[in-house]
């Protein structure tokens, strides 16, 4: 025993050591697993998340694109349009709090899987949402404000993601042709014709990819 004692306490800063560079690792890690911009999930870290979630109970499926984000780009600049995806991340934080979890998709595109008991309430939190969405922002002096169509549909425990995300994104593109705001999709059944695993219509399905 009194051997051993000397050897343990010489590998206590070696331990110490590895558990820093532990830490420092799953910091980087889940850095670049984040949108810089926005501070939210990126798609990859999202689905892996999303997924989880949705594996262990029932949840509403969010998809959100912003409705006018060109138009304040091409007229205030980019900066503008940057803090507009900030504050849509922030919207996206308050009304899918913890556990549930957000994605930046790309561009001006977010995901977000919500625990929901049931689908009652479903059409309550997208109300929600598109209001903090659409709420006014200041920047540089000037009040400024993007539309939002929010498409959801309510998915039982062990739904596979893409196929959630694929109907929540009909839902979204059903809002958005009759002007934005939010729409709940009947249930997990697509309207549309898929297109390379991708609404038809949809940015992309005239690539080789995966679903929506």
């Amino acid at each position: 025993m009194s051997t051993l004692l000397p050897a343990a306490v010489a590998a206590l800063p070696l331990v110490g050591g590895w558990s820093v560079h532990a830490a420092w690792l799953r910091r980087r890690l889940d850095t670049a697993r984040r949108d810089p911009l926005s501070g939210l999930a990126r798609r990859e870290g999202f689905e892996q998340a999303a997924s989880r979630l949705l594996s262990g109970g029932s949840a509403a499926v969010v998809l959100v694109d912003l409705d006018g984000f060109k138009a304040v780009n091409d007229s205030w600049g980019h900066a503008a349009g940057d803090e507009a995806i900030r504050m849509a991340a922030a919207a996206m934080n308050t009304v899918c709090t913890d556990p549930g979890v957000t994605g930046r998709l790309g561009g001006d595109e977010f995901a977000a899987v919500v625990p929901l008991a049931d689908p009652v309430t479903l059409r309550w939190l997208l109300g929600g949402l598109h209001g903090c969405l659409t709420a006014p922002f200041s920047y540089e002096g000037r009040t400024l404000a993007v539309g939002a169509s929010v498409g959801g549909v309510w998915a039982p425990a062990g739904t596979p993601l893409g196929v959630a995300l694929r109907v929540a994104d009909e839902a979204m593109f059903r809002a958005k042709q009759t002007g934005g705001g939010p729409s709940v999709a009947p249930s997990l059944t697509p309207a549309y014709r898929t297109v390379n695993g991708r609404r038809d219509g949809r940015r992309g399905t005239d690539l080789e990819g995966g679903a929506a």
